[in-house]
């Protein structure tokens, strides 16, 4: 894709299209987590049965809020995922971190980038909150956090399992869902990608990223990863697509088509918002399911809807779709 095509979406790409209006679910709780960058909270939605084995972590997009996760914020999928007997792990926080361990705090000239806006994120902690912002105040370790320090606190405390676990995510949690299951195999077994970005090395996507991470709270892509660096292509599921072939860890992509479907059209500027975002995320999906098949994989299920563009109402109904395949091969 080109950069003409791209660059125009950057102020967009940081996350969902709409506004978020705060839905706090009485059937989870918090669970507060000390980590290198501090008390991390987490909510937690017990499974119906009751079981500790079957886990499924739900990752957030690139608007991630300090208060809830948007998966709580905007949909039902705690309770359809805990009427399907699977415990339900939503990390809240890491705006802009891809939930990666990132080199050093997140910098523009040694000043934290506050003045760039978050161009009307309602986040707490927004980038207009300046060094208050995690992430700005400390180094991001969100890979160590969700491999390490969250895991091995659910087991002493809530007896989760902490292998065979599942994990999900939309657009930047989407290809962060797929790192965590292609570099850590004994902890997931399953991965689910929505709309995710899943081909961060084609040309214009560094280009898109930058610009997005600074809309998404004013954050410095190269304090994560220099987008020419190895680090850069370590977290890129086009490339390390061969370990997710070789570990046999199941699957779930999907995107929608860009053409907006039922439900969609919520307002003119949300639509011409979401349908290029679902374009540029649908020739990423795309160009993943190739490498897989180039390289001979076969562990994958792709889905993409006739219709549907980047937004909540979309990804909820993928969740509802993936239920069945996550919960056998999770536990």
């Amino acid at each position: 894709m080109s950069m003409a095509i791209v660059l125009p979406l950057g102020a967009s790409v940081a996350g969902p299209v709409g506004t978020a209006n705060a839905a706090f679910d009485p059937s989870g709780f918090d669970f507060w987590v000390d980590s290198e960058m501090g008390p991390i909270k987490s909510r937690v939605f017990r499974a119906a049965n009751g079981n500790t084995n079957r886990v499924v972590y739900a990752l957030d997009g690139m608007r991630a809020r300090d208060d809830l996760n948007g998966w709580e914020i905007e949909t039902n999928v705690a309770r359809a995922l805990t009427a399907a007997n699977i415990n339900v792990v939503m990390p809240v926080g890491g705006q802009s971190s891809f939930y990666l361990d990132w080199n050093a705090p997140s910098t523009f000239f040694g000043t934290d980038g506050s003045s760039s806006g978050s161009a009307g994120s309602s986040a707490v902690g927004s980038s207009a909150a300046g060094n208050d912002v995690a992430g700005k105040r400390n180094t991001y370790k969100w890979e160590t956090f969700l491999t390490q320090h969250l895991p091995r606190e659910l087991k002493n405390r809530l007896g989760f399992r902490s292998t065979r676990n599942g994990v999900f995510g939309l657009s930047m949690g989407g290809s962060a869902a797929l790192a965590l299951a292609g570099y850590y195999p004994q902890q997931f077994s399953f991965a689910g990608s929505y709309s995710g970005f899943l081909n961060t090395s084609a040309p214009g996507m560094r280009e898109a990223l930058r610009v997005a991470m600074i809309s998404a709270g004013g954050f410095n892509i190269d304090s994560m990863a220099p987008p020419w660096g190895p680090q850069w292509l370590r977290m890129d599921p086009f490339v390390f697509a061969p370990q997710l072939r070789d570990n046999n860890t199941r699957l779930w992509i999907s995107s929608g088509s860009a053409v907006p479907g039922q439900g969609d059209v919520s307002s003119a500027l949300g639509i011409v918002q979401a349908v290029p975002l679902e374009a540029l995320a649908l020739a990423n999906t795309r160009a993943f399911e190739v490498r897989m098949a180039t390289i001979g994989a076969r562990n994958a299920h792709y889905d993409y809807p006739a219709t549907g563009v980047h937004n909540w109402k979309n990804w909820e109904d993928q969740v509802n779709r993936m239920i069945p395949d996550l919960s056998a091969n999770i536990g």
